[in-house]
């Protein structure tokens, strides 16, 4: 896997994770839609820690700075 997320990327995709996370815990957010999104929040999670979002190269996307 080529890395295709740079810094921003990733703090703002953990960042958006964390605040689901907050929002689920408190219940704020509840029912499908907590789980849907909590979810979603995996997923931020996972693609920030492998600095890899695999739907970027369908539409041509890499914000990962080139070295």
């Amino acid at each position: 896997m080529k890395k295709n997320m740079g810094n921003t990327d990733k703090a703002i995709r953990i960042i958006m994770a964390i605040a689901i996370i907050i929002l689920s815990y408190t219940k704020v957010i509840s029912g499908t839609l907590g789980i849907i999104l909590l979810i979603f929040a995996a997923i931020f999670l996972l693609t920030s820690l492998a600095s890899f979002c695999p739907l970027y190269p369908l539409f041509g996307i890499n914000t990962c700075k080139k070295k």
